[in-house]
């Protein structure tokens, strides 16, 4: 089993390279992984991931990949160049686009000779509740219905797990089996503000619940001392690791 700092992503939601070096170079001894998401990249490229190497950190790419499978495979064979630690597709493009996603990681991978990434299935977003899902987006089904059903056809697809709220973490585990890897966001220590995620849990009721990854941003970055605010979440999810 990994130890608690090497389970803990943290998302790099700023704009800049230099605000995104401070907080890695101040937290990659406390952290696993770094999530670089859509505001990043879309501000600095693929340099932020190369920064992030260079001081000792690995990446979780978080662009949700959703288009045609041959367009999708393409940029999968990118990212993998990019020796990403994890990157993730969206379940909804269907399993011909994950199965060509996972097609292409592998090759590329393999034929380079660099380290194969985490292929990561995003299932429905911690901002959904059941009312968007059946009322806005068209899916007449419960939130942990639909993640279960994505769940297991990212699965089926070849996928090495999914991102998943926390309340969706035991029903997923129990579908998909115990290797399936879960990352999860929608985690909030006691002491921190929800803000706009609606299905939330604390680090230590998601690891006990069976996550393999937690995804936690503010509470850290917008700490008055991040490195502290870090330190006490691995405290929390060691103690859930006891369980």
């Amino acid at each position: 089993m990994l130890p608690a700092r090497e389970r803990l992503i943290i998302a790099l939601d700023v704009d800049t390279l230099k605000e995104a070096e401070i907080l890695v170079s101040r937290l990659q001894d406390h952290v696993g992984v770094f999530k670089v998401g859509m505001q990043l990249f879309n501000s600095e490229g693929p340099e932020v991931v190369r920064r992030i190497h260079r001081l000792g950190g690995k990446v979780f790419l978080d662009l949700k990949l959703h288009d045609i499978p041959n367009t999708v495979g393409q940029a999968a064979a990118v990212l993998t160049r990019h020796r990403v630690f994890m990157y993730n597709v969206h379940i909804a493009g269907g399993a011909e686009m994950m199965k060509k996603a996972v097609e292409k990681t592998v090759k590329e991978a393999g034929e380079a000779g660099l380290p194969r990434p985490l292929v990561i299935g995003v299932t429905v977003l911690t901002s959904i509740n059941r009312e968007i899902l059946n009322n806005e987006i068209g899916i007449k089904t419960g939130v942990e219905e639909q993640v279960v059903k994505w769940a297991k056809l990212a699965r089926e697809s070849g996928l090495n797990g999914v991102v998943a709220s926390p309340m969706e973490i035991g029903a997923i585990r129990e579908a998909c089996g115990r290797d399936f890897v879960i990352v999860t966001p929608g985690v909030r220590p006691a002491w921190a503000a929800v803000n706009d995620q609606k299905r939330v849990m604390t680090p230590r009721e998601a690891v006990e619940a069976g996550a393999s990854y937690l995804v936690v941003g503010r509470p850290i970055t917008g700490a008055a001392d991040p490195v502290d605010a870090a330190r006490r979440i691995v405290d929390e999810m060691e103690e859930g690791m006891k369980c």
